[in-house]
């Protein structure tokens, strides 16, 4: 039993097996394959709907070059939501709570996109650091600006992630507390208590749908940039 709130956020261990190991490979587990039938059941059906939706609106705005790094990004985002969604039901862990996973996954892929830039249109990525039209004695200081808030990019994506899922995760425990202890004390209090839990709830279900697709979403411009 935690003793504190953010216990929560470490990962627990039972029998020798770190649980965020368990966490991160579960969710290919749920990832069905095409197979030789004509015709797919519902759930590949359906993932494959979500899938070619996700694409188009995501791949529309980059140029062709970006187009390969469609199954990249379709992975990463399916990764995020399974991840995120599975940390919802009890006694689970959410690895995407954990700073260094969430900073894992966005600086190579930033990286790889800033590198892309420099190697085929080294002129225009390093046309970003300084604003046209910029006045002289400005160049200086606006280039630094420019090339701090490029680097924080990475910062930014990680902490977001890791700062929404985990203020979400924190709110519903303590109203879980606050319920469960206000149930022999004031019980329709509690039962308002557990209204207000169950929305919390649906709402920190969308929120872990939405923060998977903003992570790639502000990948893919980045990668907009540099293509």
């Amino acid at each position: 039993m935690p003793v504190g709130f953010f216990e929560q956020f470490m990962s627990p261990v039972y029998f020798g097996i770190s649980l965020i190991a368990v966490a991160m490979i579960v969710p290919w587990l749920f990832i069905t394959t095409p197979g030789n039938r004509w015709q797919d059941n519902r759930q590949l059906t359906l993932q494959s709907w979500f899938i070619s939706r996700f694409n188009h609106q995501l791949l529309s705005p980059l140029k062709l070059g970006g187009h390969k790094w469609a199954a990249l990004f379709t992975s990463l985002m399916l990764f995020l939501v399974s991840l995120n969604m599975l940390g919802l039901l009890p006694y689970t862990f959410t690895p995407t709570t954990q700073l260094s996973l969430s900073l894992g996954l966005a600086v190579p892929i930033w990286l790889a996109t800033v590198l892309i830039g420099m190697r085929n249109q080294p002129t225009e990525a390093l046309g970003h650091l300084l604003p046209e039209g910029t006045p002289t004695p400005l160049i200086p200081t606006l280039i630094i600006i420019e090339t701090i808030s490029l680097f924080i990019r990475p910062v930014a994506l990680g902490v977001r992630l890791t700062a929404n899922l985990t203020a979400g995760h924190l709110l519903i425990q303590l109203i879980a507390t606050a319920a469960f202890v206000l149930t022999t004390i004031m019980p329709v209090v509690a039962f308002l208590t557990s209204t207000i839990l169950f929305l919390l709830t649906l709402l920190e279900v969308a929120v872990a749908m939405i923060q998977a697709y903003v992570f790639v979403l502000l990948l893919s411009l980045y990668l907009q940039e540099n293509v």
